[in-house]
């Protein structure tokens, strides 16, 4: 049976087509709620008529599909916090002025040098009732109290808009925040917090004591805190205190899927539950127990592990699978996919923008569809050959599936990812069954010390291999432009060339070959569009006035340190060019005087010379010029003004005041990042 003939592929197509609308479109809800009653009384309709003309039947379906579309609206609408009357954002002077907010810790982030960080859900504001996510920062050693997750925080502070990107093409970390419901964070040190003798206890918090007793009772038996770490990302999900190093290591292997607990892991513990309950007889009362032992055990482990999101989508996937093999639908794999993603996105829509979730699903999709294939391209007939090919096959089909996905967020491509997954499948399958022993055993007491040696040496050995694997560097390819054009088409092609793979017809070859062609216009299209181009953009960089100029994908570079803007190009520069398919053409001082599009652009640095009869359209501040702004624009009489984070801020602020007085537009980068001009 294919795919698409399921109609719950369809009702989840259409599910998610309306989560789609309502979060790229944002209706009104009125609107919304206005056109599902219009379908749901359709529906009905048409559901008693069928009954007696079944005619009416194609009808039936089409309002079926109609009203999931409007159910993923709504479901997308109804989780978006910040809509609700009660949330925080709608409370304008906590950003204002410092107010008293009482929250919850929720759960720990991974901190950075200067700030322990976690989430946590507000309760109320100057005492009365508000809700809603936030980050909280706590200036490190600024108390002596260990915190906890269901402690309750009380400070004085206010609250602060998560920032967006300042530069082209980075990474919104603000809509990255936005998506998982958090829009504010909040930092703090000793001074502003108190905190409460009772705490929230919520299954979050157990979780919390049951994760915090475990750490505790491995540093007992003196594990290693370099392999404890890797330790705890691999069976528990908690990324928070590796090393940089290690995550990069990781990276460059194409081993990265391995540090945060997903499909992998959580198949990993339920083949293994399985294994366990293998003398089991397959009878209908023996199957139930395997069911129920393989349910609750994922349960567990998901608690253990903190109920994150990861855990949580791959927990609720994999019993699914549980459930659809218990019911004898082994065959029917596709369906039960399709029931875990609808009932997920229904608690959690958010999750379809979610990165790690797109991968999951398509590498699980991938390698139920794809590694058929594959498989049946050869037989061997050696038992480790059947093993390498079979690992193979599984690697190829996820990558193949999740390829222009990893390349239109990531921009890179390991090379040796299918070295990676052969060497590491047998060592994390030993990993994962001695992890899940030695967790439970931390539980209860201080493991034994032979099984922490085993353990930590068998990490030690995953560490080592990975970092030889990632030690080849020049198997990374980085920085590849890939974009939402090429991502479609992609996608387009390999869908195309599975199914005609398949089972190969004509009607099939021509589908494959227009998706070849497809390929191929946005290949055109994208260099068409790049070469039509011509902009200038000025950057937000601290003590550095950097600005590009670009035509086609040539760039020219002016800055006031040409060696820090060759510098620079691994971090501001660097996703600019990638975005924008650009080379860097030539790194010059920047001059007085610009031109763009007929534009004069005039800039002022620390000497605060000018000529007063250069008339410019725009004037550029930087290096903050020690100036008289309001004698500046009237010899000088500029259109616009731009101010870059070479300024300080004190300047900037009487800037922007004199400007408001003289009825100029002013631009900060330092409020409104990047300044591109067209």
């Amino acid at each position: 049976m294919k795919v698409l003939d399921f109609p719950l592929t369809k009702i989840t197509l259409w599910f998610i087509f309306g989560i789609l609308f309502s979060y790229y479109c944002q209706p009104a809800i009125t609107i919304i709620v206005f056109a599902f009653i219009v379908g749901l009384i359709a529906f009905l309709t048409l559901y008693f008529t069928i009954r007696k003309n079944k005619k009416a039947i194609p009808f039936f379906g089409m309002t079926t599909y109609y009203i999931s579309f409007f159910i993923g609206s709504l479901t997308l609408i109804s989780h978006t916090e910040s809509l609700q009357n009660s949330h925080y954002t709608h409370c304008k002077k906590a950003f204002e002025t410092p107010q008293t907010i009482t929250f919850t810790l929720r759960e720990k982030l991974k901190g950075n040098t200067y700030n322990d960080r976690f989430t946590a859900l507000i309760s109320n504001i100057n005492n009365k009732a508000y809700s809603g996510k936030v980050i909280v920062n706590i200036e490190k050693d600024s108390i002596k109290e260990d915190l906890k997750i269901g402690h309750i925080l009380r400070a004085n502070t206010s609250l602060q808009y998560n920032s967006s990107n300042k530069n082209p093409n980075q990474f919104d970390y603000g809509k990255y925040l936005a998506d998982k419901q958090i829009y504010a964070q909040l930092y703090l040190n000793k001074a502003e917090i108190s905190i409460n003798q009772n705490s929230k206890k919520d299954i979050w918090y157990y979780s919390g004591l049951l994760h915090a007793r475990i750490i505790r009772n491995l540093e007992k038996a003196h594990f290693n805190k370099a392999e404890m770490n890797v330790a705890l990302a691999l069976i528990l999900g908690q990324q928070q205190e590796i090393s940089s190093d290690i995550i990069q290591d990781y990276q460059y292997s194409g081993a990265t899927h391995i540090l945060s607990v997903s499909g992998l892991h959580v198949g990993f513990i339920m083949l293994f539950i399985n294994f366990i309950l293998k003398p089991i007889p397959n009878t209908r009362k023996g199957s139930f127990i395997k069911l129920l032992s393989v349910l609750l055990s994922l349960g567990i482990f998901a608690i253990i592990s903190g109920l994150s999101p990861s855990v949580l989508r791959s927990v609720v996937m994999f019993s699914f699978v549980a459930i659809g093999s218990h019911l004898r639908r082994t065959g029917n794999i596709y369906h039960t996919l399709l029931v875990s993603v609808l009932l997920i996105l229904l608690f959690e829509p958010y999750f379809l923008f979610d990165v790690g979730f797109q991968l999951s699903y398509i590498a699980l999709f991938s390698i139920i569809w794809l590694q058929p294939v594959l498989k049946n391209i050869r037989e061997p007939k050696h038992k480790i050959t059947v093993y390498i090919w079979n690992a193979l096959t599984v690697s190829f089909a996820a990558q193949i599936g999740t390829l222009p996905l990893c390349l239109y967020y990531f921009h890179q491509f390991p090379g040796l990812f299918f070295v990676t997954n052969i060497v590491i499948i047998p060592i994390l399958s030993f990993i994962m069954i001695a992890g899940i022993i030695v967790m439970l055993l931390a539980i209860f007491s201080p493991p034994p010390l032979v099984l922490i040696e085993i353990f930590e040496k068998s990490i030690y050995f995953l560490n080592e291999t990975i970092h030889w694997v990632a030690s080849f560097e020049w198997f990374v390819i980085r920085d590849i432009s890939f974009n939402s054009y090429y991502l479609l088409t992609f996608y387009l092609m390999i869908i195309s060339a599975v199914i005609w793979a398949k089972k190969p017809d004509y009607s099939k070859l021509i589908i494959l070959l227009i998706s070849l062609i497809s390929v191929q216009v946005s290949l055109i299209y994208t260099k068409k569009e790049i070469e039509s181009q011509h902009e200038m953009i000025l950057y937000h960089t601290k003590k550095n006035t950097l600005i590009s100029e670009r035509t086609g994908k040539n760039i020219s570079i002016y800055s006031s340190d040409t060696l820090a803007a060759k510098a620079s190009k691994n971090n501001v520069l660097n996703a600019y060019l990638v975005g924008n398919y650009g080379n860097i053409k030539s790194v010059s001082k920047i001059k007085n005087t610009l031109f763009f599009n007929g534009e004069k652009i005039l800039v002022i640095d620390s000497s605060g010379i000018y000529k007063n009869k250069i008339q410019p359209d725009i004037l550029l501040l930087t290096q903050s010029p020690k100036i008289n702004l309001d004698r500046v624009l009237l010899d000088l009489h500029p259109k616009f003004i731009i101010s870059d984070a070479s300024n300080s801020y004190s300047i900037q602020k009487k800037w922007k005041i004199t400007c408001l007085k003289k009825g100029v537009p002013f631009h900060s980068t330092s409020e409104n990042g990047f300044y591109k001009m067209k």
